[in-house]
C-alpha cells in the first residue's frame, strides 16, 4: 500500500489515497479522509470498484474522489442560505 507519499491536507481534512497491487497486475484504489485531532479523530475510508492499469491512475482517482467528497460537505446548500 502507498499512503504517505500522496496525502493532501485540505482545511481540516487529510486525504490519503490507499493503493493496492492486485494479483493480475492491476491496482485497486481506496481513500482515507481524516479529520479532527487526538481522541477526536475521525477516519472515513471509501473503497472503489474500478480497477486501474497503473498506480498513478489509481492515485488520481482516489484523490479526486476524496476531494469531491470534501467539496460536497463544504458546499452551502442554496436552500439554507439566508
Amino acid at each position: 500500500m502507498d499512503i504517505i507519499q500522496h496525502s493532501i491536507a485540505v482545511g481540516k481534512y487529510l486525504v490519503s489515497p490507499l493503493i493496492k497491487d492486485l494479483d493480475d497486475g492491476r491496482f485497486a484504489a481506496s481513500v482515507s479522509i481524516r479529520s479532527g485531532r487526538g481522541s477526536g479523530t475521525h477516519d472515513r475510508v471509501m473503497r472503489f470498484t474500478p480497477r486501474f492499469a497503473s498506480h498513478a491512475a489509481a492515485v488520481r482517482y482516489a484523490v479526486d474522489q476524496g476531494l469531491g467528497w470534501i467539496r460536497e460537505r463544504s458546499a452551502t446548500p442554496a436552500s439554507c442560505a439566508a
